[in-house]
């Protein structure tokens, strides 16, 4: 028997693991591990954890109609995991193990115990590259080190991918009768660990929604995609990151269809598409950086003399961000949105976060958590890349005076304030002339129902151009 477990790569089609396990003859299983507490400890969001299961269930229906069954395992953290996956493959004749590797440090030591555990009774493991189009450690300097920074990175792996190329994995032929499947709304256990297992309509689960979705944007707005992907008014994103971190579609799928959709594969800012495809090699850099740089994923900045910032914890200050009553419209009604839809256009993650690092100096480690604890995109690589980035402490070639300002941030990518209406509804009858910056109007009409801003940008901006400079004497 052979068995492919299944983590952050709930898909048929360009698996791996579950392709090289169908290879041949014999029976093949499959496995899911839900580990309530960890998810916890790791402040995976509620909402990704809902989406994560609902396309488990999904899978693992299609997985019977193939005569593929998919087990359910639960076991509180990884540490249990080892003794599980031993007794799971002792009951069931397992004599090999499929699996995509983790690029996180706790998932990588989870999986080095899970292989000595298995080897003792003669199961043997089988690792693949599941997760990025070039596997961690492909795209290296002429010395052989990790990239530092994005731009010779990009450049670096595109030259290796059109010297390598790569191969989308088909998914799997049936193997057998098909097989009954207990959705997980009818096991108690899974229902007692997660409660409710209702997902958001907002964002349907399924390898076939997350193709719908790709071939919508190839279709429709990736042309335009350099024009509008910072306007957070208009729909000018995939809208695939939630399908990328669940592995519901994998990277080389995305530049796949954008390969077929453009006839080439760009490799400059100026041919058409380029933007969207950089946006998948940020992705793919994150990704190798945590693996080559372990202490990525244990709370260290990439930069470590930055470890020294003063940086502030104060709960108050922190507490009136996450529930965006800042005083500075973008910026809250970015955060309200990001509580209410468990999602945030990219453009105003990089505001909130400067504004949390460079306006307030708090710990860009609290942003990072509060995100993971809302977002249904939450991953570990691009959520800390994005973070550092950021506050200054991570792999960037831009100086540490990059401050955003989020009055005039607001004013060049909402210009007549539709986002922020939107959210903001204390602003939702505001004159755009005014949104940006409300107070004044506020007053002449009488009211205080929206804050007043809880810093003065300019001095909280000098504030942290010292902190960093500090660092130098």
């Amino acid at each position: 028997m052979k068995l492919v477990w299944l983590r952050n790569d709930l898909r048929l089609a360009d698996n791996p693991a579950l392709r090289h396990a169908c290879a041949g003859d014999g029976p093949v299983a499959a496995l899911f591990i839900i580990s309530p507490t960890q998810w916890r400890q790791h402040k995976m969001a509620p909402i990704r954890q809902r989406f994560m299961l609902a396309q488990v269930d999904v899978l693992g229906c299609e997985l019977a109609a193939l005569g593929i069954p998919l087990h359910l395992l639960r076991v509180e953290t990884f540490a249990e995991a080892p003794a599980a996956l031993a007794d799971l493959c002792r009951e069931q004749g397992v004599t090999q193990l499929y699996a995509n590797q983790a690029i996180e440090i706790d998932e990588q030591r989870r999986d080095h115990a899970v292989t000595a555990a298995l080897a003792e009774q003669a199961v043997s493991c089988h690792w693949f590259n599941g997760c990025c189009v070039l596997p961690p450690g492909r795209v290296l300097t002429g010395s052989g080190e990790m990239f530092k920074v994005f731009t010779p990175f990009s450049r670096a792996w595109l030259k290796a991918l059109d010297e390598e190329g790569f191969v989308i994995h088909r998914a799997p032929t049936a193997r057998g009768e098909p097989l009954p499947w207990q959705p997980l709304a009818e096991r108690a256990w899974v229902d007692e660990a997660l409660g409710e297992l209702t997902v958001d309509p907002r964002w349907p689960v399924g390898e076939a929604e997350a193709l719908r979705r790709l071939n919508i944007f190839l279709e429709q707005a990736v042309l335009d995609y350099g024009e509008t992907r910072d306007f957070p008014a208009i729909a000018g994103t995939s809208l695939l990151s939630p399908y990328l971190a669940a592995g519901i579609i994998s990277p080389r799928q995305c530049v796949a269809a954008l390969q077929q959709r453009l006839g080439y594969r760009p490799q400059s800012k100026a041919q058409p598409g380029f933007v969207w495809l950089n946006e998948l090699i940020w992705r793919e850099f994150y990704r190798h950086l945590l693996v080559l740089i372990p202490t990525l994923s244990m709370n260290r900045p990439f930069k470590p003399e930055t470890a020294a910032l003063p940086w502030s914890w104060d709960p108050d200050a922190f507490a009136t961000w996450c529930e965006g009553r800042t005083g500075y419209p973008i910026v809250d009604a970015a955060m309200r949105c990001l509580n209410t839809t468990g999602w945030m256009h990219n453009r105003l993650r990089m505001i909130v976060a400067s504004f949390l690092t460079k306006d307030l100096h708090i710990h860009w480690r609290l942003g990072e958590d509060y995100f993971m604890s809302r977002l249904i995109d939450g991953d570990l690589a691009a959520n800390n890349g994005g973070w550092q980035w950021a506050a200054g402490t991570g792999a960037d070639a831009a100086p540490y005076f990059r401050v955003f300002n989020p009055t005039t941030q607001g004013q060049r990518f909402d210009p007549q304030g539709e986002f922020i209406r939107t959210w903001v509804t204390e602003l939702a009858d505001i004159p755009a002339a005014y949104v940006h910056q409300p107070h004044d109007w506020l007053r002449l009409k009488g009211r205080q129902d929206y804050p007043a801003p809880m810093v003065d940008h300019a001095v909280a901006r000098v504030r942290a151009i010292e902190m960093f400079r500090s660092l130098e004497k």
